[in-house]
């Protein structure tokens, strides 16, 4: 097989146009050309107005050995493609199913790759089915009324349901998870593009019934799922797991919990920690979110206004401060809504989601300022183990989000921020939010480093993108839940934590960052499950 890099075509084209290209490239003629398939698209803006994208694409080709002396390691490239393989069943019998609790990307990917190898695991969900669920967030919208159990963070599909559903990760990956977790979720109904598209999305319209046909795929292959069951105990006998307890008041034998429970599941944090699970406390980034035009971004990125066929234009900015932090942009929301993410009474957290168009009048991200754990060691009580102290940062920065604005979310004009006074009136920029808001000072609740950091942060950006920095963009917060404050402890070869069958699993455990890491993840855990365990003795249901 061949591989193509740098293949450059203007905006837009259709295939016929890409292959003439290739058969140029390769100096053939169009009957040669036997297959195409497309492995990476991008954007190259660099001469803005004028886009192009820029391809990279494997090629089969009629009498191929005689172009094998064409290709120089830049543009032509001999390749073969790995497969990837779900490894062999180890020898350990196991008589009870394998309970995965929470049905984000985590759980949701290890179990179905658990269920279409025989393991039939059993998925507990403290939130409702991903339908009734979306009815919960966007009463709590309306309404403000929250339901603690069944909100943004919590319910089938994890908090990335409710994002812009970015699905382009760093994460190294030579054995094609990536690939599976792509090509998973178009096979559920996802658009082609994920695969190839350098900066691949998902919209939370196009999410919601990807996770339920997900769903209904595990369960046709065995797996089950109790929605409204949240784990609330563990039973440990000489360092093995045997059963955990469910609402309080029922009893599952199991000899493997995969604990894939987001970042926000803090009372499962709580109570994990209390059985001896091992923790560490880990840097995260809190911060507030940002709204600009998107007419303003496409302008800045693509030369235009109007994007037109390419789409909202993203961006992505960073910036190393003096006083040694660096604030940076972090799930950004191409043509989206800023909205309430709260999961605890009395605490007002936000976030940023987009749907598949992408078609909202404003662009918002989070910018936000890392804190390591000298940087809230001294919040929580006395008592309050180390490894939790984030946790309790998180939720004093929460509490005062939530008393600044009476529950609704607070907003702030930038120049207001930078005069640390609370806002009266909009400029240009009109919100694009979901949930009621009302305006405050922001600054008033923001750690002193941190509110001068994002001051500093935004006037420097508007260098990059010109009107980043003007005075009536909109700032919106707290963003808090930006990644899990802790690291459930595991060995990298079992993936097993300090409790013999307890296995830390995505994002809430420390392991992830974002819907297709954490997708991969609960993908290496099935792995490490499988490996170890033969299914071939499992009961229908523990008992």
């Amino acid at each position: 097989m061949l591989r193509l890099q740098q293949i450059k075509c203007p905006i837009p084209h259709d295939q016929k146009y890409l292959e003439h290209k290739i058969c140029r490239i390769l100096g053939i003629s169009a009957d040669r050309l036997i297959s195409c398939r497309i492995v990476r698209r991008s954007v190259d803006a660099r001469k803005k107005p004028e886009l192009f994208y820029v391809y990279t694409v494997d090629c089969t080709v009629a009498n191929e050995n005689r172009l094998r002396k064409k290709a120089d390691g830049r543009t032509i490239l001999l390749h073969e493609e790995t497969l990837y393989r779900f490894p062999a069943e180890g020898e350990c019998p196991l008589s009870a199913r394998p309970v995965i609790v929470g049905s984000g990307p985590a759980g949701l990917f290890c179990a179905y790759m658990l269920a279409s190898h025989g393991y039939r695991p059993l998925i507990l969900e403290r939130g409702d089915e991903v339908f009734r669920r979306r009815e919960k967030v966007e009463h709590f919208w309306n309404t403000g009324t929250l339901d603690i159990q069944s909100n943004v963070q919590f319910g089938e599909g994890g908090a990335g349901t409710f994002s812009d559903g970015k699905l382009n990760t760093s994460v190294k990956d030579p054995v094609g998870r990536n690939r599976l977790v792509l090509e998973t979720f178009v096979r559920f109904g996802a658009p082609p593009s994920i695969v190839y598209d350098q900066k691949p999305h998902l919209g939370t319209d196009i999410l919601i019934d990807i996770v339920k046909a997900m769903r209904e795929e595990t369960e046709r292959l065995g797996g089950e799922f109790l929605f409204r069951h949240q784990l609330t105990g563990l039973e440990v006998r000489n360092g093995c797991l045997v059963g955990i307890l469910v609402n309080n008041n029922e009893y599952i034998p199991t000899k493997i919990l995969v604990t894939a429970i987001g970042h926000s599941a803090r009372d499962t944090f709580a109570m994990l920690y209390g059985h001896g699970l091992a923790m560490a406390a880990k840097s995260f980034a809190v911060g507030v979110r940002i709204e600009h035009p998107q007419s303003m971004i496409n302008l800045s990125q693509y030369g235009r206004s109007d994007p037109g066929d390419v789409g909202a234009a993203p961006y992505k900015v960073t910036h190393k401060l003096e006083n040694g932090r660096g604030v940076y942009s972090f799930c950004m929301c191409p043509g989206g809504y800023v909205v309430n993410a709260s999961s605890e009474p009395g605490r007002l957290a936000v976030n940023g989601m987009s749907y598949q168009a992408r078609d909202s009048r404003n662009a918002n991200s989070a910018l936000i300022v890392t804190v390591n754990p000298d940087d809230y060691l001294a919040y929580g009580s006395a008592g309050t183990p180390v490894a939790l102290r984030g946790m309790a940062f998180q939720r004093e920065l929460e509490e005062h989000a939530f008393a600044l604005a009476g529950g609704h979310i607070p907003v702030q004009l930038f120049g207001d921020f930078c005069e640390n006074r609370s806002s009266v009136m909009l400029g240009d920029v009109e919100p694009c939010i979901k949930g009621a808001w009302s305006f405050a000072n922001l600054r008033s609740i923001l750690p002193e480093p941190i509110g001068s950091s994002i001051e500093q942060g935004i006037k420097a950006f508007d260098c990059p993108i010109h009107g980043f920095g003007r005075p009536d963009s909109l700032l919106s917060g707290i963003e808090s839940r930006t990644s899990s404050p802790v690291r459930i402890e595991r060995t990298e070869k079992t993936l097993e934590s300090n409790i013999a069958g307890v296995y830390p699993c995505g994002e809430g455990a420390g392991y992830a960052g974002g819907i297709t890491s954490a997708a991969m993840d609960g993908i290496r855990v099935a792995e490490a499950i499988r490996r170890r365990y033969r299914a071939s003795h499992i009961t229908e249901r523990n008992s």
